[in-house]
């Protein structure tokens, strides 16, 4: 037989190209368009509906960006058209097919009631099937002209990622406004054409099945009339027919879609946006289940269906009515998908906790999994914190982006940093946002790496990031791949489905044990670096509240615990840690708005402790220690002048000045207090840190060396970090001046002003307190760098085989070395609080206050001794998506702790960030808790979210090995329970001690809640 593939192919993309799919709407008559831009935000339907139209023509431009245009759209379906599918026919001007960042507009009947959203894949808004004929058509249309900023495909800055510099010149022409018959004959050839097309071309020129496809379609183009598609259109399918009926070999694999639209809390859109994105992406899926019995839809993110709920009424009751039918399934059980790093260890509880809640309050259903597709990379800490939330399995597709090594597995256990596993499923489709594509098809078998193992994966279909989701046509060749020869089978289901079957038929999955690194994206624990401080402020800011609330609610009488603004606040912080907003990777809007908010936040917590403490009574001054740790140090007093304090953990001491035994000498540029002695060299660096305890000299090279490198990554600027960036720097040797600014017993510092680059200025006041071995690095920077990073090293003469940095509830080792490409793509690295590097014997600790990035590294030197070289990321300059990211001033610190163990970093960790509160207080409570027995360390204390007025206490284990104590209470005790994250009881009462502890034994890094009893008249 002659080879005609070439022929046959190129004849059937044409004539479904240019003559079939031109003919699925058979006839068409346009609206009568009126138009009124709203100024300003968007505004209500009752506000645009009582506006002042004005007449509208096609081909006309509207929409600066931004904006919210209104059109009113009125029409008559024509009486012949009895009998007929007939819809409404939309569109913009749409450019490209990415629903998510450009116009989009939710269709509104009279009366108000949102009824379907358009974008450019999603077109149609269903008028009648049949139609009577003669039917009134009146649509108020809101259409907002979103800029798209992918236009240039990331290549360069734009203007247009805020509202203040994007200008009002309109951004598009408006094309079509119709009203239109569905030619469901045609319609059904095109889907018919589309799915066999795209099964031959991914099938391999060797298969008979390829061939057997091709002569089909060629036969069926013989049966195309041109003058009459509609008319023939029957016979065609005919002829197509038994290709599509044969079945999948029994073998086959099954793809397991569900419904979903990924909707980007915040990304090329601010927040005001997304709330918009959610109405009409699930009016959009809420219709859609309506057309289809068999179409279930995944939909996570709590903090989404708030906003319909609390602004699209209408639309959440359609929700609400979906969920009960079981076909609108909440999953995930967050208040968004966060990011999968950067929030604290109680941060990420609270998200499990306000989602989980949400959804039980809401629909009586409580999700079982954890469902993030799309942050940058996974704590260790997610298992356990899971599990303890009820989450029963885990999913998500990110790490199929990695730069250089590809992840084994598809399905698996994934193994916490506790010990704590969970069913974990990667999509091999590799998208979150699938089609059902011939190529997506073959990219899912292919790529599936559990093959001898499992039969199963999950396929998430529908058009995402900025919303969008499943359309009918999605769903259409979900229905012909159920079961066709040559494609694997696809089947519809609720993801728990999915997961329950994956387990049962593959008990002894492959296991993960660590992070989910992901290989890419390395600079979001960077970029963006106010963003960042200010979750880490909120995080602690809303502990000391809690903290001192809860000590108010106990022992002052009249003292309210505020619960609704703790619960609105911590929703707040929450909401901003979505995984493009707390990244760094949104537009300037997103940033701009956050930091605003992040200032509100910290105002009102601000109040709110002072508040709690003041309700304590008021008298002399005394000092609060929010840390689980005692503490010794340096506090300044109102005046200024510094005084050392100790201070019991979680409680308050009077401001009574203590002797240190180690008082501070300054001598020229040298600080001694007798526990260390560093050296400040004349360009500002330290020459020297010498720990006196240990008698060893701490650096192998000059260390606070501060580091401009180039950073202009191959593609995301604001997401990527890569390699080359090392091999371009310029070390800041040249000081202004290194001045002596404080000498006095308590406190020794030195000051080093620098200018470099593009008018950047830095200030750094070095500092050294009694009583303390460690050095802090206050730093000031104004800074008006373009595609650089600003890092600061310190080289330590020590051989670490690892790093350990802090993450949520614990910490995670990394090698130092670089044996192989998994630990060479570990080039830049998360962490919270501190990083860790020891020899046997000996370790030092580098701690912050605000930054998350870093990298650790080592190399032996002549004389046989290894510098292990920390460094922290502390300011990029990336221009896209945002051209003025991180541009201006920052404050921050970071400290060197010399000679510290992990217990040590951990303690002083916690002492940077929370720093003593100086207040008049008359009262001196004993502490809510305290715990006796080393490593067993309170990280919350409040009260019960039911207002019982009980104690939640959540501990950890924070060394890394077993630990047993005793909680102590500062009040009567009455019972006590170990809870779930939610407060719900997960076993018998715990142990009461004869004198009224509560006794715990800790697995290594093993996360506990308590709920403690008050006794009667407490």
């Amino acid at each position: 037989m002659h080879d005609e593939r070439r022929r046959i192919e190129e004849r059937v993309e044409r004539l479904h190209n240019q003559r079939i799919k031109p003919a699925i709407y058979a006839a068409t008559v346009p609206f009568e368009v009126e138009a009124w831009q709203a100024p300003g935000e968007p505004v209500s339907f009752e506000e645009a509906a009582a506006a002042r139209y004005e007449p509208f023509a096609m081909d006309t431009p509207w929409g600066p960006p931004w904006g919210t245009t209104w059109f009113r759209m009125r029409g008559r379906v024509p009486a012949e058209w009895a009998g007929r599918r007939v819809e409404a026919v939309i569109d913009l001007g749409f450019v490209g097919d990415w629903p998510g960042n450009q116009a989009e507009a939710l269709v509104h009947l009279s009366d108000g009631r949102p009824l379907k959203a358009v974008n450019p894949l999603n077109q149609y808004v269903p008028i009648g099937n049949p139609v009577s004929g003669g039917e009134e058509i009146d649509y108020l249309v809101e259409a907002a002209s979103n800029p798209d900023i992918l236009a240039n495909d990331f290549a360069a800055p734009t203007l247009l990622g805020d509202i203040r510099t994007a200008g009002d010149k309109p951004l598009y022409t408006f094309q079509r406004a119709d009203i239109a018959v569905l030619d469901e004959e045609v319609w059904h050839l095109d889907l018919d054409l589309q799915v066999l097309r795209e099964l031959m071309v991914h099938l391999g020129e060797h298969e008979p099945r390829r061939h057997e496809i091709m002569h089909a379609l060629d036969r069926a183009m013989d049966a195309l009339d041109l003058d009459d598609i509609s008319g023939s259109a029957t016979a065609v399918r005919e002829i197509l027919a038994p290709v599509l009926a044969r079945p999948a070999h029994a073998s086959a694999h099954t793809i397991s879609g569900v419904g979903h639209a990924h909707i980007d809390s915040a990304w090329l859109w601010p927040i005001r946006e997304t709330k918009r994105k959610t109405s009409r992406t699930f009016s959009n899926v809420t219709s859609l289940a309506d057309e289809y019995d068999d179409f279930i839809f995944a939909c996570s993110q709590a903090q989404q269906y708030e906003w319909v709920r609390d602004n699209y009424p209408h639309v959440w009751a359609r929700i609400q009515e979906s969920v009960k039918k079981g076909q609108w399934a909440p999953v995930g059980g967050m208040w968004v998908e966060a990011d999968g790093n950067l929030p604290g260890g109680e941060a990420i509880a609270r998200q499990l906790i306000h989602g989980k809640r949400f959804f039980i309050e809401h629909f009586g259903v409580e999700t079982k999994g954890v469902w993030l597709p799309d942050s940058f990379g996974y704590t260790a800490a997610y298992p356990q914190l899971a599990k303890l939330a009820g989450n029963e399995w885990f999913l998500t597709q990110k790490i199929s982006w990695n730069q250089t090594n590809k992840f084994p597995h598809h399905t698996f256990w994934w193994e916490g940093i506790d010990g704590t596993r969970i069913f974990t499923h990667f999509p091999p489709v590799d998208t979150y946002n699938a089609r059902f594509s011939g190529e997506e098809m073959d990219r899912a078998v292919r790529n599936y790496s559990e093959k001898g193992g499992g039969t199963r994966s999950l396929a998430p279909f529908g058009w995402g990031d900025g919303g969008g989701g499943p359309t009918r046509e999605i769903m259409e060749r979900a229905r012909r791949l159920a079961d066709l020869e040559g494609s694997p089978k696809v089947v519809i289901e609720h993801p728990d489905e999915f997961f329950a079957q994956a387990r049962e038929e593959y008990p002894d999955a492959p296991v993960w044990v660590g992070e989910l690194y992901l290989e890419l994206h390395r600079a979001t624990y960077t970029s963006q670096a106010r963003t960042k401080q200010g979750n880490r402020r909120s995080e602690h800011r809303l502990r000391e509240a809690e903290l001192w609330a809860t000590t108010a609610a106990l022992h002052a009488p009249g003292y309210a615990y505020p619960y609704e603004k703790l619960d609105r606040l911590w929703k707040t912080v929450l909401l901003h840690q979505f995984h493009d907003i707390l990244p760094g990777s949104s537009i300037a809007w997103v940033h701009r708005e956050a930091e605003a908010e992040y200032a509100r936040v910290a105002e009102e917590l601000e109040a709110l402790t002072a508040e709690a403490v003041a309700a304590l009574g008021g008298g002399d001054a005394r000092v609060f220690n929010t840390s689980p740790f005692e503490r010794a140090e340096v506090v300044r007093t109102a005046e200024g002048a510094p005084a050392y304090v100790k201070v019991p953990a979680s409680g308050s001491a009077p401001l009574d000045a203590a002797e240190p035994a180690h008082p501070v000498s300054v001598s020229g540029r040298v600080l001694d207090n007798g526990l260390i002695r560093i050296e400040v060299a004349e360009d500002g660096t330290l020459a020297s840190v010498r720990d006196l305890r240990a008698g060893r000299e701490v650096l192998a090279e000059k260390g606070n060396l501060l580091r401009l490198h180039t950073d202009l990554p191959n593609y995301w600027d604001a997401w990527d970090i890569d390699k080359h960036y090392k091999n371009r720097f310029t070390d800041l040797l040249e000081a202004e001046s290194v001045t002596v600014v404080e000498a006095d017993p308590l406190v020794g510092a030195i000051r080093v002003e620098r200018a470099f680059g593009k008018g950047s200025k830095l200030t750094q006041t070095i500092t050294v307190r009694a009583g303390s071995p460690r050095i802090d690095f206050e730093t000031e920077i104004d800074w008006h760098e373009a595609e650089k990073i600003l890092k600061v090293g310190f080289p330590v003469d020590i051989r670490a085989p690892h790093s350990s940095a802090e993450i949520q509830f614990g910490h995670i080792q990394r090698p130092t070395h670089t044996n192989t490409s998994w630990e060479a793509a570990r080039f830049e690295v998360s962490g919270h609080r501190w990083v860790h590097i020891a020899e046997p014997g000996y370790g030092v600790a580098v701690i912050n206050d605000s930054t998350y990035g870093h990298d650790v590294s080592r190399t032996v030197r002549e004389d046989g001794g290894t510098t292990t070289r920390v460094s922290l990321s502390l300011v990029r300059a990336p221009r896209v998506p945002d051209p003025e990211a991180d541009q201006g001033r920052h404050r921050f610190t970071y400290s060197l702790l010399p000679g510290a163990s992990i217990e040590d970093a951990v303690a002083e960790g916690y002492s940077l960030n929370l720093p003593l509160r100086v207040a008049d207080a008359a009262g001196a409570p004993e502490p809510v808790v305290s715990v006796d027995g080393d490593g067993v360390t309170v990280e919350a204390v409040k009260l019960a979210d039911d207002r019982s007025g009980d104690v939640v206490v959540r501990l950890y284990e924070s060394r890394g090995g077993r630990a047993t104590g005793v909680v102590r209470t500062g009040f009567p005790l009455a019972g006590a329970q170990v809870t779930d994250l939610l407060e719900r009881p997960l076993e018998e009462d715990a142990d009461i001690t004869a004198d009224g502890g509560v006794a715990v034994a800790l697995r290594p890094f093993q996360v506990l809640t308590l709920r403690l009893k008050r006794a009667e008249g407490n």
